[in-house]
């Protein structure tokens, strides 16, 4: 009677292991995913890309799918919440571009969030490089449909536009309205009448600001990011100089987030029967 007990216990054990390992088989792993994602780009092999895994196991079946710009505490706890464990991220997880996490072994912060990730076995894949790859920009594509610009395109390029005619006031009222959590960084004249627009997301550098601001069809240019002592000092004195240039700076996450949330949609595209949702990581800092 005990070993008739035993065989039958082991028996419902071995069939639970087999139905939750078949399970688990079905369901495509981490890279199987970003590997399908990469042929979608139709972009060409991008030689030393950041897109890669860069933290859990590549071959983790992949049960829900999130998209974010930064994977933050707050981002990586909501895609627990819905049961998702691939997070694609478009900026680095450790606070540098190439993730390099040498320096962080004995920091509290990082220990804290690689135990989270560790626990909750999520993986996380930057989707950078080959989303910039598209054509077109994918980033720029939802940024586009974020400002609603898309009958402002100019010459098919799709970072430049041509608005009805407005004042830089009056361009900066509309992206509140678009974008009414932040608060923007602007050099130029309130009062200067515009209808030439460039954006240039994320953190191009400098030298392409000043690219953009030098040609003479170009009004204004609406940026992410830059170091204080540059972009910012050029356009001071093109302003000083009396020349009809501006610039506006948005902040890095909400010049490209939206493309992440157009990610998302694209994804659905050809990834099925996986749940996919967008999470805005929002703002960095509050201002005072």
């Amino acid at each position: 009677m005990k070993t008739s007990t035993v065989t039958s216990a082991f028996l419902i054990i071995l069939l639970s292991t087999i139905s939750v390992s078949g399970q688990k088989s079905s369901q495509p792993s981490a890279s199987a995913i970003t590997e399908e994602i990469i042929k979608h780009t139709g972009s060409k092999t991008i030689p030393n890309t950041v897109d890669v895994i860069k933290a859990g196991d590549p071959q983790t079946p992949v049960n829900g799918i999130v998209t974010t710009m930064f994977g933050t505490m707050d981002v990586l706890k909501k895609a627990v919440e819905l049961n998702c464990n691939l997070i694609i991220v478009h900026e680095p997880l450790f606070y540098n571009h190439r993730d390099e996490t040498a320096q962080f072994q004995n920091d509290p912060v990082f220990i804290e969030k690689k135990q989270f990730i560790d626990n909750h076995n999520l993986v996380i894949w930057r989707f950078h490089d080959y989303i910039h790859s598209m054509k077109p920009d994918g980033i720029m594509s939802g940024m586009i449909m974020k400002l609603g610009w898309q009958d402002y395109v100019s010459h098919n390029d799709i970072s430049s536009f041509v608005l009805p005619e407005t004042t830089l006031t009056g361009l900066l009222q509309y992206l509140k309205k678009v974008f009414p959590e932040y608060t923007f960084n602007v050099v130029g004249n309130p009062d200067m009448k515009l209808t030439r627009v460039r954006l240039a997301p994320g953190a191009p550098g400098s030298m392409m600001h000043i690219r953009l601001l030098e040609d003479k069809d170009v009004d204004v240019v609406i940026g992410g990011e830059v170091p204080q002592w540059e972009t910012y000092e050029y356009v001071r004195d093109a302003v000083l100089q009396g020349k009809n240039k501006a610039i506006i700076f948005l902040g890095h996450i909400p010049s490209e987030e939206a493309g992440m949330s157009f990610c998302a949609g694209w994804l659905k595209g050809f990834i099925k029967d996986i749940p996919i949702h967008f999470i805005s990581s929002g703002p960095s800092y509050w201002t005072f």
